[in-house]
């Protein structure tokens, strides 16, 4: 297996296995998007598959290998990410295919039928419409130079032991409910996707972490065979019990979906242009300015150890390197906030990106220099009270009183949690805010404290001073053996 390296910030490139002819698949995964996204070719043209929105390396890569990228197909119009669609039609000419839709299409675009095949270079691609997760949803199956089916690109249709949830297009499209498309989904799996060779490869468009799902593999690709036989959604039974089956323990999905569903839809501002106004460097006085007179959030991409030593006052701090995209999605509920970036030096261009995948495209600028600079400017600094285990101890001991909130998902709380803690989910973090007393203090954990600094962070610049991030998070706590931890689902308390 050979890599693919090229520069995707948070992503991995990897060639798949061989296939039996002479067609070049590669997986183009993206870790903090739990995505992957495919380029394939045949005989000097190329195809891209679901592509990022930041479409130079297909571009680059093509050229490399003396192809021409002739299709860009999308599976679906995606709910998790901005796909790279127009801005790569724009810069290669080649021509946008989806499934049948009724929905306006803000670009040019090929509105395939059921069945269509597009010849790339010796090979075929055949459309199977596959309504369920959304009503657009196609699968894209390779036909070898021999006429034999070879891979399946299923985008959110069938994932590695999952299906993709049926709860998002109803949010877009009236009077669709999550129970036709679960029906739906019914249909396109048993009709269209099963009855295909059990040696056929699956290639999905998300892996284990996406939301897009609630039980994905953290394997990215599987025979159609082994799925009929390990993935739930694919055994016998009825459509009224797989409806139940797959809308069993969905919960909310991020605030920006249907955000970012209608910008697929409907266009969107060239990355390039995102990228180039985001990468304004403002000195601080600047900064300040823009942060009192716009209304812009300040968002501190630093290390949560770090950002908790010192940042701008109102600062919300997610981490680069964690779930940032997901939840920058979950906390700013609107792509069109304006944001201010404090990022660690070198990789401001890095946090650009990020946001745009997810449809944030109007970052103002960055802190030139950083927190160095905001304090060598002489300007107002905050800080996060941070304790580690032995310190949490001491102030459990002395200070009774103080409650230990645990800000991880109630599935992780009620599975092992520090007993007598409260549970208050950061996914839903304006419901447990109006239950938090300002008066009082709280010690607050997630698992390892990425989410905890997410919370006090967030409560911070809304006027709540209370808060004692605990380091480490709960691993820390566990491993310390200094605490009664739960090692069994039992009642709690909740927020």
């Amino acid at each position: 297996m050979s890599y693919w390296n090229i520069d995707f910030p948070c992503s991995f490139m990897l060639s798949l296995i061989e296939l039996k002819s002479t067609m070049k698949i590669e997986q183009i995964y993206t870790g903090c998007l739990a995505q992957g996204a495919y380029y394939l070719e045949s005989n000097g043209e190329a195809a891209i598959i679901d592509p990022l929105r930041e479409v130079q390396p297909y571009i680059d890569k093509a050229e490399q290998n003396g192809a021409k990228i002739k299709y860009i197909f999308e599976t679906h119009f995606h709910a998790d990410f901005v796909s790279g669609h127009m801005d790569l039609a724009k810069k290669t000419k080649a021509s946008i295919v989806f499934g049948p839709t009724e929905m306006e299409l803000g670009f040019d675009a090929i509105v395939a039928q059921d069945n269509q095949e597009f010849i790339l270079g010796k090979s075929k691609i055949k459309v199977l419409h596959t309504p369920g997760h959304t009503m657009e949803s196609a699968v894209f199956l390779l036909i070898n130079e021999e006429g034999n089916p070879e891979a399946l690109f299923t985008g959110d249709t069938l994932f590695i032991g999952d299906v993709g949830r049926p709860d998002l297009a109803q949010k877009v499209v009236k009077d669709l409910t999550q129970e036709k498309l679960a029906g739906h989904l019914y249909d396109s799996l048993r009709n269209k996707i099963m009855p295909l060779p059990d040696d056929l490869i699956i290639y999905p468009a998300h892996g284990a972490g996406s939301a897009c799902g609630k039980n994905m593999s953290k394997d990215t690709s599987d025979t159609l065979g082994n799925q009929k036989k390990t993935n739930y959604a694919l055994q016998e039974m009825s459509k009224e019990e797989f409806v139940e089956k797959v809308l069993d323990g969905l919960t909310p999905p991020p605030a920006y979906f249907p955000q970012n569903v209608m910008m697929n839809i409907q266009g969107y501002d060239s990355i390039d242009d995102v990228l180039e106004r985001g990468q304004e460097a403002l000195d601080p006085n600047d900064f300040e300015y823009l942060a009192n007179q716009t209304g812009a959030i300040i968002l501190d991409t630093r290390d949560p150890e770090v950002f908790a030593k010192g940042f701008v006052p109102n600062a919300i701090n997610i981490g680069i390197d964690g779930s940032f995209a997901v939840w920058v999605g979950t906390l700013i509920p609107d792509v069109k906030q304006e944001l201010l970036i404090v990022a660690d030096e070198g990789r401001e261009e890095e946090v650009i990106t990020r946001l745009a995948r997810v449809g944030y495209d109007h970052a103002l600028g960055f802190l030139k220099g950083g927190m160095i600079a905001w304090e060598k400017a002489g300007k107002e600094i905050d800080n996060i009270p941070s304790t580690n285990v032995d310190e949490f101890r001491k102030l459990s001991e002395s200070s009774p009183e103080n409650i230990v909130l645990d800000v991880r998902k109630a599935s992780e709380h009620f599975s092992e949690h520090v007993i007598g803690s409260v549970n208050a989910p950061l996914d839903y973090i304006n419901d447990s805010m109006k239950t938090i007393d300002k008066d009082k203090t709280y010690m607050v954990h997630c698992a390892g404290g990425y989410r905890s600094m997410i919370f006090c962070s967030v409560l911070r610049a809304r006027g709540y001073d209370n808060l004692i991030n605990i380091t480490g998070g709960f691993a820390a706590i566990k491993s310390s053996e200094k605490f009664p931890v739960s090692d069994y689902a039992c009642p709690t308390t909740m927020l």
